[in-house]
């Protein structure tokens, strides 16, 4: 659905984040969010209802006098819920899917499928990412199970990574789980005529808008900060509405549709977003500051904690968000303890909700990432909640203090403690 009610220059995002996507509820009598849940949509005859789902399945909208016929093709609670996203994104449409990878998969499969009209049909399409990326996302394109090639680099190495079968530019700013800041600009000056896709899932809409900045599409894991309280999964992707039709088609044909509820709850999240955003990164970075004093802490990693050198966030950012890193000076063992003692933090991998979790990337999200890639044993992330900001660092400070006593045991770098490098070296998961 494109985001064409509301002026997103007449408005401030705080309250785009509470009308997005609800234009028509005052038509319907109603208040709150409709939920429809229907499989199946009765049909006014043949003609007309087999011309809405031509429409459909091409990435077209349902043509009023044919209805929505089947909900893999559309669903109105849907639609309200991508709605609200473009109009926070300052993008044209929005496509939502079942999860963070199924849309990733879709972007992929959508920018490969444009390669078949001007290249030779045996070609390979090519994939560029500026890595770090999402463990998942990371594997998903070395793995070449979407039949693609894949180029991982550094920012700076874009241009001279991107062939004539480059299909697609993948970045993460900032970015999981060391959350590196990667100059959107600069990559989109690089890429030329290939799209650039920008996984805005740390950031959100509420500090940063790639489109804005030149990218082809800005992609949400919704689990996260988007729906915020940990009960739903989907994935979306902010574009124009040119790059909805591929999307929202590539959606019809594999069927990685986002259920109703799911993207009820989603938008019901868009509304407090801003705020639980502001407040959530108001407590990360008092955290931040604190663990910077910690003598078990070899490295804070933190939007900023450089002295933000580029100018990032003034220019591409709003704020430094809610994701904190740290690296421990004691090690794999160090964070091994430091997961197990908390208290009010969750062990527990995801992030953006309301409550603070703290996981390994090395032994969980990113396991299946290459070696030089992976992120190093002694690395810790924290998603900072809700919770009282004293709570959250007293609870820290009880979890550190044997890791802080006992950092001795395991010099900084060392392999042999660190089963999850060892385990690695033998497979064959990239």
């Amino acid at each position: 659905m494109t985001s064409e009610h509301l002026n997103h220059g007449s408005m401030n995002l705080d309250s785009v984040a509470v009308h997005g996507g609800r234009e028509d509820l005052q038509a319907l009598g109603v208040h709150a969010l409709p939920l429809d849940l229907s499989t199946t949509y009765p049909l006014p005859d043949i003609e007309h209802g087999g011309d809405s789902y031509e429409s459909m399945a091409l990435g077209g909208h349902p043509l009023p006098e044919g209805g929505s016929v089947y909900a893999r093709l559309w669903n109105p609670t849907v639609a309200r819920f991508e709605s609200g996203l473009a109009q926070l994104e300052k993008a044209e449409a929005a496509v939502a899917f079942a999860s963070g990878m199924a849309a990733m998969t879709a972007a992929i499969l959508a920018s490969k499928d444009k390669l078949k009209a001007t290249a030779n049909p045996a070609t390979r399409p090519h994939v560029v990412a500026v890595r770090p990326l999402y463990g998942g996302t990371d594997h998903l394109l070395a793995s070449g199970l979407l039949g693609v090639d894949a180029t991982f680099c550094g920012e700076h190495e874009v241009a001279g990574a991107v062939r004539e079968e480059t299909v697609l530019i993948v970045l993460e700013t900032p970015g999981n789980p060391t959350l590196d800041l990667v100059d959107i600009s600069n990559v989109v000056a690089q890429a030329g005529d290939v799209p650039v896709l920008v996984d805005n899932t740390f950031a959100t809409p509420v500090l940063q808008n790639p489109i804005s900045l030149g990218a082809a599409m800005s992609l949400h894991s919704a689990t996260k900060y988007i729906g915020g309280h940990g009960d739903a999964v989907g994935g979306v992707i902010a574009c124009s509405e040119e790059t909805a039709e591929s999307l929202r088609r590539v959606r019809a044909i594999t069927g990685a549709t986002l259920h109703p509820h799911g993207a009820y709850l989603l938008h019901r999240g868009l509304a407090t977003l801003p705020v639980r955003v502001r407040a959530q990164q108001e407590s990360a970075v008092r955290v931040a500051d604190w663990l910077e004093r910690q003598p078990g802490v070899e490295k804070v990693h933190y939007p900023g904690s450089d002295g933000d050198p580029r100018g990032l966030l003034q220019h591409q950012m709003r704020g430094t968000g809610a994701m904190v890193s740290i690296g421990l000076t004691g090690g794999f063992a160090a964070a091994q303890r430091l997961t197990s003692a908390v208290r009010i933090f969750t062990h527990a991998v995801s992030l953006g909700g309301v409550d603070s979790l703290i996981q390994h990337p090395a032994a969980l999200t990113h396991r299946p990432v290459a070696a030089e890639a992976r992120p190093l044993p002694n690395l810790v992330r924290l998603s900072i909640g809700l919770e009282c900001v004293e709570d959250l660092i007293n609870d820290l400070a009880q979890a550190l203090a044997p890791v802080s006593s006992s950092r001795e045991e395991m010099a900084p770098g060392s392999e042999t403690a660190d089963p999850v490098r060892m385990a690695a070296s033998d497979s064959t998961v990239r």
